[in-house]
């Protein structure tokens, strides 16, 4: 038995896949100005900018359940993921191409419903539906989305680049998608269970761990605020993945390490209390979670002060060290824990 050739997917995990991937790509072109590794590819544009190119795909069953999101709220998550990839290159999305795998059993109706959705999200982000590609599905709706942006040589800021003692900062809150999630799988148990075809749930309780999962948005707006005050941060990345997952692969790309403080995880309170009802651990939510769609970025610490002044929209959650991938994080117990080597692509 070829032990290489048997290996799975889940053996390597997904930073060990896009290394293999990395692999083929021997062809090297002058338009291409960083290839796999980042956030999004980085083009050669004009004199001053340079393109930027990022796809997300969506797989009903996977990244959605059509029983309690609809078609709208899917294209605008869809797109809304896509562009979080520009903004993590300090950028800004200019157009996007849809591609659809399409079931005989959904409805034009329905993908109506979905490009409305679509279209709202571009609006949004202020980036133009310019084409895309539909074929057939035998089972699930599949959604791809792939977005170019631009940006100012000047201004680029990759998932590399951190230094020593720079500040590790997070904007928003995080754990609050797994939290939707969980609540509404769990409403979900429970319309199946009862039988009822218009049970309507009162999610008002959880409606903002409900909208993080449904609904994300983009953070357009720490992006134009980076552009206004003239601010770059030393690295950038988005958390979609999970807060430390991504955290690990800015390190790692970086050759850096991390130290964080769990007791500075942004962390809102319905995400707590969801954690609570589930009996779960609530920093496992924010650190493994995923798709928060929120910007991780490391400054200098002065300009990190400098920049609280201005905006409260992140936390410091702890810094850059010199220990090459590894992250570390001090408990509220004041314990270190530590989390494996470089996940950096």
């Amino acid at each position: 038995m070829n032990q290489e050739t048997d290996k799975t997917i889940a053996s390597v995990g997904r930073p060990g896949l896009i290394r293999k991937i990395a692999g083929y790509s021997t062809y090297r072109s002058e338009t291409v100005v960083k290839g796999i590794g980042d956030d999004a590819a980085v083009l050669a544009g004009s004199e001053t900018r340079l393109g930027l190119l990022s796809s997300e795909t969506f797989v009903e069953g996977v990244e959605f359940d059509l029983s309690f999101m609809p078609f709208h709220q899917v294209g605008a998550k869809a797109v809304s993921a896509a562009v979080s990839d520009i903004y993590a290159m300090n950028g800004l999305p200019r157009a996007v191409i849809v591609n659809l795998a399409i079931p005989n059993r959904i409805t034009l109706d329905m993908i109506d419903d979905l490009y409305k959705g679509i279209g709202m999200a571009c609006a949004d982000y202020q980036c133009q539906l310019a084409g895309g590609d539909l074929t057939g599905s035998h089972n699930a709706l599949i959604i791809s989305v792939s977005v170019y942006g631009d940006v100012d040589k000047e201004k680029i800021v990759y998932n590399s680049g951190a230094e020593i003692d720079d500040a590790i900062c997070v904007t928003g809150d995080v754990g609050s998608a797994l939290a939707g999630l969980k609540v509404l799988l769990r409403e979900k148990r429970h319309w199946e269970e009862s039988g009822d075809p218009i049970m309507q749930p009162d999610l008002a309780e959880w409606d903002h761990v409900v909208k993080r999962q449904l609904v994300p948005v983009a953070r357009k707006d720490m992006v134009a605020l980076f552009h206004d005050k003239g601010i770059r941060p030393t690295s950038m990345i988005d958390v979609s993945q999970g807060l430390l997952s991504d955290l690990q692969r800015l390190a790692g790309n970086s050759k850096r390490g991390a130290y964080i403080y769990q007791s500075a995880l942004p962390i809102d309170l319905q995400t707590r209390k969801v954690a609570d009802e589930m009996q779960e651990d609530v920093d496992k939510y924010a650190l493994y979670g995923g798709e928060d769609f929120e910007l991780m970025f490391t400054l200098p610490e002065k300009e990190a002060e400098k920049l609280s002044k201005i905006n409260s929209e992140f936390t410091v959650i702890g810094k850059i060290t010199a220990k090459d991938g590894l992250v570390e994080m001090q408990t509220g117990e004041g314990d270190v824990a530590v989390f494996g080597g470089p996940a950096g692509s």
